[in-house]
């Protein structure tokens, strides 16, 4: 066969004549992007994303069907063809509804694989659910002890009865793998020869040292407190999470080279211009350890403390000094997690002060619920007004009554004053747990927001200093929860390695298809229960620190785990149409309106099929017709009424699909699954 020679993208390419620019492209290592076509069938040319430019022509060609003429010159990612090769991709994404990804992963701030590490629960593999954990998260027993767990709230098992119990499978599944004494640690990628120092040995700079180290890059950690762990140390009380547990994470990350310099802090200890003179690269994830003031009269008074100074005290063993009587104002897990310490450091009386009622407490339900049953006294609609004081030192606080009013910004009903009436509540401590703010000292050469936080891009975590990045709870966004600094700084880690090699690679947040669940009929599952995390008496472990939880049990954690309804595509990995969504940045929006009808069928007996994913491309009827040889799928209607069916309505012609995978495996979007032999 006579040999042709085409220029595409400035690469000289050999091919046979009769070839099609896609086959020779390919035949040359050069990839064009495509949907609808398949090597083992004939040519289609249906979904136009193949599309290239000829040098000379007025018109774009399809690569699939443009037989390549000899000596023409193809252009495949030019301006005119990107701009078009979107257009199409957006129209594509317009009309799909597919679940790319579970709402759990969605919603978890690491974007963790939810429903990967659940299923392999459920299926008794520890070790891979922890493996899918690491991906994202370095610290998955830590982390599930403490995890305010939104990806729960996402959850649609919700619409059955209750959540998975997401969180709590995850330290299930890292207690078992880290008990079994061989821990799941990824190989690092050979040494790079550059060097990343980090300030902060919290989540955040364990998690980026984790991921850094993974890299190849020579990682030094340096934290201000005696062991590294930040909150999740000094902030966390032990009877949440264990410190032996911690402590047996960190050495995992430490096992990867990583250097953890304690008692050493910023602006004492070193300059920020000693560590930018030492290392190729430097991360600033130093936390919000700061409180916020309650702002009235009498907080300068002795036995006025705030939250996280008081958890401190505890985690370092100081006297806390709290007296009998304990005043704590806050609604939130700070404000439960003192609450109920001050218990256990021997307080007979404690009280939580919120201004707004129960339902409006940021707080978790199990933390409020095991507090009173710890004896913790709640005072709804009351916010301090004065604390009172003799010699110098605390002995009531003067509460004002509230009332709820309007909603704020956030939703929540706005507290308002009840004129003239007050309680006064004699105590000898008040612990203020309201928030935290972050405490700049020795970054001073960096650029601040308006509130006073490190400004870092959002998409390089790049700050006003080349070569420094700040992630976490110093950062744009305030304080927040361990997880989110966690994904912030596994995404963060990724870009400072692109940096550290020379390449340019800012976060950006990929693009997914997400469901309507509205039309969805949950009815179909029956009814199971979620799994109650076991813990010890109140009576008991209100007089120690000992783990209250004490885990599932093997039986409870996999049929827990079986629960899941596995919401997310099963193709996700392999589905081209994501792919080339990410690739070219789409606006699917700029295209809504009518779509196809959703919804999903078995009508081929072991195949199931979702009309919601599928952009008729036609590949799976070509191939059960010129591969399988068979002929059982065709389309159906036409315009928005069109879909894939079988042709033939005989169940025997029907039921020779059970042994054929052709349409399945060629499928580009994941719209057809195969879900195993007929019964």
């Amino acid at each position: 066969m006579d040999k042709i020679t085409v220029t595409i993208n400035g690469k000289a390419c050999t091919g046979s004549r009769g070839d099609t620019v896609l086959n020779i492209a390919a035949a040359n290592g050069i990839v064009i992007p495509t949907l609808c076509h398949h090597y083992n069938v004939k040519r289609y040319g249906a979904c136009g994303i193949c599309i290239v430019e000829m040098e000379g022509s007025p018109k774009l060609m399809r690569a699939c069907s443009t037989v390549a003429a000899d000596g023409a010159v193809y252009f495949t990612e030019s301006e005119r063809v990107v701009k078009v090769r979107k257009i199409a991709l957006e129209l594509l994404m317009s009309d799909h509804e597919g679940d790319c990804k579970g709402p759990c992963s969605l919603n978890c701030p690491a974007g963790t694989d939810c429903q990967g590490y659940v299923k392999a629960i459920a299926q008794g593999n520890d070790r891979r659910a922890v493996e899918i954990i690491k991906e994202k998260i370095p610290l998955p027993s830590s982390i599930g002890r403490v995890c305010p767990h939104p990806c729960e709230t996402a959850c649609r098992r919700a619409h059955v009865e209750e959540p998975i119990s997401i969180a709590f499978l995850k330290y299930f599944a890292a207690d078992n793998v880290r008990n079994s004494k061989t821990p799941v640690i990824p190989k690092a990628k050979a040494a790079s020869g550059k060097t990343v120092g980090i300030i902060g040995g919290g989540p955040a700079g364990l998690t980026a040292a984790y991921y850094l180290a993974l890299s190849g890059h020579a990682v030094t950690v340096y934290d201000a407190m005696p062991k590294m762990g930040g909150m999740l140390r000094y902030g966390i009380p032990e009877y949440r999470l264990p410190k032996a547990v911690l402590d047996s994470e960190i050495e995992e990350i430490k096992s990867l080279g990583v250097k953890l310099l304690n008692n050493v802090k910023i602006g004492v200890d070193f300059t920020l211009a000693d560590i930018r003179s030492r290392y190729d690269a430097v991360v600033v994830a130093v936390g919000a350890w700061s409180n916020m003031g309650l702002r009235c009269k009498g907080e300068e008074l002795n036995g006025v403390m705030g939250g996280i100074e008081f958890l401190r005290k505890i985690a370092l063993g100081q006297p806390s000094g709290l007296g009998k009587n304990v005043a704590v104002v806050g609604g939130g897990n700070t404000a439960m997690d003192a609450c109920r310490t001050a218990v256990r450091a021997g307080a007979e009386n404690v009280y939580v002060i919120y201004r707004r009622t129960r339902d409006e407490m940021p707080a978790e339900d199990i933390e409020i619920e095991e507090a009173i049953e710890e004896g913790v006294t709640f005072k709804f609609l009351t916010n301090p007004a004065e604390i009172i004081g003799e010699n110098g030192k605390v002995t009531a606080v003067k509460l004002q009554v509230m009332e709820l009013g309007e909603p704020d910004a956030s939703g929540r009903r706005s507290p308002v004053p009840v004129d003239g009436k007050f309680e006064t509540l004699p105590v000898d401590s008040v612990i203020c747990a309201i928030g935290q703010k972050v405490n700049v000292s020795g970054l001073e050469e960096l650029e601040l927001n308006s509130r006073g936080i490190i400004s870092a891009d959002e998409h390089t975590f790049a700050t006003s200093l080349p070569g420094v990045f700040a992630v976490g709870d110093a950062t744009n966004r305030g304080a927040s929860i361990a997880i989110a600094a966690i994904g912030e700084a596994n995404k963060a880690a990724k870009v400072i390695d692109g940096y550290l090699l020379g390449m340019e690679t800012p976060y950006r947040k990929p693009f997914v298809s997400e469901r309507d669940v509205n039309d969805i009929d949950f009815t179909v599952h029956e009814k199971c229960p979620r799994a109650k995390m076991p813990t010890r008496p109140a009576n008991e472990r209100r007089r120690d620190f000992k783990e209250v939880n004490l885990g599932f049990s093997d039986e409870a954690a996999r049929a827990e785990a079986k629960r899941c309804l596995e919401c997310g595509c099963h193709d996700y990995n392999d589905c081209k149409l994501i792919k080339y969504a990410n690739m070219y940045e789409l606006d699917a929006k700029r295209f809504e309106g009518q779509k196809h009808e959703s919804f999903v069928e078995q009508n081929l007996r072991v195949i199931e099929r979702d009309q919601g994913k599928c952009i008729l491309c036609n590949l799976c009827v070509r191939e059960c017709r010129e591969v399988a040889g068979k002929g059982i799928l065709g389309l159906v209607d036409r315009g928005f009424k069109t879909v894939i069916r079988p042709e033939f309505q005989d169940d025997e012609i029907i039921r020779g699909c059970a042994d054929c995978r052709a349409c399945v495996d060629a499928c580009p979007t994941g719209a057809l699954k195969f879900i195993g032999k007929e019964k």
